[in-house]
């Protein structure tokens, strides 16, 4: 345990990518550290010694894995979440599914008006509802 793994042991006249056909990098320990290290029967009980394939998009993964712990992804899932609810409305409820109006412009117009609609609906439920109603004689 704690030994360095390597792509390549030597150095080649032309230079290699160490890019397998799967889109792995494959990273190898040295048969003579694997055969005297104590940690041999858990680590590879199987082979001569140990073989560890990393993808090449894996550090972006754990950039992504790290920021995936953060509080503040927490937050922004839970608002994506709500916006993501919003849309959902707008094409169920509203049937925005298809824009009617064409062009950049027309999209907008139409958004802006399901937007105010969805705005007045929420302000429509924040007030308090009124008192019996006083029928007016006409």
């Amino acid at each position: 345990g704690g030994k360095r793994l390597v792509q390549f042991r030597r150095s080649y006249k032309t230079p290699r990518t160490g890019i397998t056909s799967a889109g792995t990098r494959l990273y190898r320990a040295s048969q003579h550290d694997c055969k005297v290290c104590e940690l041999k029967p858990q680590c590879c009980p199987n082979m001569p010694s140990r073989k560890i394939p990393r993808d090449l998009n894996e550090d972006a993964r754990d950039v992504a894995r790290a920021i995936a712990e953060t509080p503040e992804y927490e937050r922004s899932r839970h608002r994506r979440k709500k916006v993501e609810m919003l849309f959902a409305h707008l094409k169920r409820i509203l049937r925005l599914g298809r824009l009617r109006l064409r062009g950049p412009s027309g999209a907008r117009d139409e958004f802006l008006l399901a937007a105010t609609a969805q705005k007045l609906r929420r302000l429509a439920k924040l007030r308090p509802p009124a008192g019996p109603m006083i029928a007016a004689s006409a």
